[in-house]
């Protein structure tokens, strides 16, 4: 379901890129329109296979359907690489172009440069300046991230398949336990109401932030705006916290034995969890360094450290909590 939810908004950034780069196909290399198209089909094509053979232990051709299943993941590993590289330079060239805006302007007006003499005829052409050219470029922009994640979400789907190939599962593992899922009970429902609660807060927050601190030029609003921000991410991450180990208390009162067999969806999601947390751990650590470094400190400093203290600390008991979960046998 992640999978195909990813690959949706993989196709409609494929068809805005297309888009966008039809707009002036005369002046730009044929490969520029053909990527899409092609990503586009890779797209489709891999989700169906991923869809249909996921669940496949494959015992026939086997360094055939493993030389298969690794190019596929290379693959995934370059369109995730360009994704990212492509967004990054899009970032820097956009604050550039902010900061630079004024400072252009001032030498125009002084006389250094002839506006007229700004544009060639063939960056005229190039130049992206209808409304619908601006909505596809910015459009496939937006999506970005989805397609970042598509190709994060199907390498370690084909990484297990292919640690799966020529794999015979063990005996102990022929049950089963298929969890009823039904929203309306009472713990599932209280769960679900409490987390749709603090994912609404936290977008009406982000909105808030980003709108005081991009917009306004008074210096008392963007504390406020990062006041605001900080104090909400403070409590949700002491909640989680709080959560977490609580989580791990209740496993120490439940009878249930671990599952220390091998298994290679589960080694890799212990494996994506610690490496994702790594990034977390140097964000936080960084600005920790940066605000005892930094004079003077304020109720900012103080609420960033605090911040920075609990996000290394949520992601610590989240991770126990995640991990003992994961190697614990069904009911």
């Amino acid at each position: 379901g992640g999978l195909i939810l990813f690959a949706i908004f993989s196709l409609v950034m494929d068809v805005f890129k297309i888009g966008y780069y039809s707009s002036f196909y005369s002046c730009l290399s044929a490969i520029k329109i053909i990527y899409p198209i092609v990503q586009a089909i890779f797209v489709v094509v891999q989700t169906y296979f991923l869809w249909i053979s996921a669940k496949d232990c494959v015992h026939v051709h086997l360094n055939v359907t493993r030389c298969g299943l690794m190019l596929t993941l290379t693959t995934n590993l370059a369109v995730w690489m360009s994704a990212v590289t492509d967004e990054s330079v899009h970032k820097a060239h956009s604050k550039l172009k902010k900061n630079m805006t004024e400072e252009i302007f001032r030498w125009l007006m002084k006389g250094n440069l002839p506006i007229s003499g700004m544009r060639s005829s063939s960056a005229e052409e190039c130049n992206c300046n209808s409304q619908l050219c601006q909505i596809f470029k910015n459009g496939y922009f937006w999506l970005y991230p989805f397609n970042i994640e598509y190709s994060l979400f199907a390498s370690a789907m084909v990484y297990v398949m292919w640690k799966n190939v020529g794999r015979f599962i063990d005996h102990h593992s022929h049950h089963i336990h298929h969890l009823k899922f039904r929203l309306f009970r009472r713990t599932f429902f209280v769960g679900i109401v409490l987390g749709l609660i603090i994912l609404v807060s936290g977008l009406g927050v982000l909105i808030l932030y980003e709108v005081q601190v991009n917009s306004s030029t008074e210096s008392s609003k963007k504390s406020q705006a990062l006041t605001m921000y900080y104090v909400f991410n403070i409590v949700c991450l002491g909640l989680m916290s709080l959560v977490c180990i609580g989580g791990s208390v209740i496993y120490r009162f439940d009878k249930r034995d671990m599952d220390r067999h091998k298994n290679p969806t589960r080694t890799l999601d212990v494996a994506l969890l610690m490496g994702a947390a790594l990034g977390q751990y140097a964000i936080s650590y960084y600005s920790i360094v940066a605000i005892v470094a930094s004079t003077p400190r304020d109720a900012i400093s103080a609420l960033n450290l605090t911040h920075a203290l609990l996000m290394i600390a949520q992601h610590t008991f989240q991770n126990i909590f995640i991990i003992e979960g994961l190697h614990r046998q069904p009911p």
